[in-house]
This record gives structure tokens, sequence and C-alpha cells, in this order.
């Protein structure tokens, strides 16, 4: 959600998402949320970080709220490691209401968060 919510602030940012342990889809609850923003993920997939370890960064940004102790060590040219983390919403259970419920709770932190990120670290790069 990150990724997408970041790309649709500016669509000149590379921005890669990756994890540890990806899914083999992209969660359904998160393309649904994010489609109410009108942002589409639909065409996303997760991709294991190992693919980036040696490529150089201005930023990396860990968000789950496990990542900052599990994420590995970037042999490339980092300028910033930062740590945004958020509850996974895949991780909750109840009912469907809950668990979108949940989703969009987390894709409103992110907005707020990146937001934030944006503005401060971003928006006056050329």
């Amino acid at each position: 959600m990150a990724e997408g919510y970041l790309k649709s602030l500016n669509d000149r940012l590379n921005v890669f998402s990756a994890g540890t342990h990806p899914a083999e889809q992209v969660h359904p609850m998160a393309v649904k949320v994010m489609k109410e923003i009108g942002i589409d993920l639909s065409g996303h997939s997760p991709e294991n970080v190992s693919r980036y370890l040696d490529s150089d960064f201005d930023f990396v940004i860990t968000v789950c709220d496990h990542a900052k102790e599990t994420c590995p060590v970037f042999i490339g040219k980092v300028d910033q490691q930062l740590h945004l983390g958020f509850e996974d919403p895949a991780k909750v259970r109840g009912t469907e209401e809950e668990i979108l419920k949940a989703f969009r709770q987390v894709r409103d932190e992110i907005q707020n968060v990146f937001l934030n990120f944006y503005k401060e670290k971003l928006e006056n790069l050329k």
C-alpha cells in the first residue's frame, strides 16, 4: 500500500516494495481499500527484498511492525534508512468487515505518514 500511495503522489519517483517473506499475491483487501481512494494495486506483485540488497537507494524504508528487526543489510549505497512501522492488517482475524476495517485503518495511517514524509524529504527534490 505504501508503494502505491507514494507513486500516486509523484509518478517520477522510483519506488519499490519488497519483503523478507513476500506473499504470492497482493492481499485482495489491500487492493480493495486502495481502489477506494483511486489507487490500483491489481497489477502489483510481491517481491523478495533479496532482489534489491545490492542496489543504491536514497531511502530504504521499512514499514511492517517487525521489519526493522528482520530487514537484511543492504550492501548498495543507501543514503538514509528509516523505519515507519505499521501493524500488518493481513494478520488481523475476524469477520470480513473487521478485517476490512483494519486494512482501511492502516491505509489511512500510511497516507498520513507518507504524505508527511513526502513533504519533508521528497517534494523539493529535482
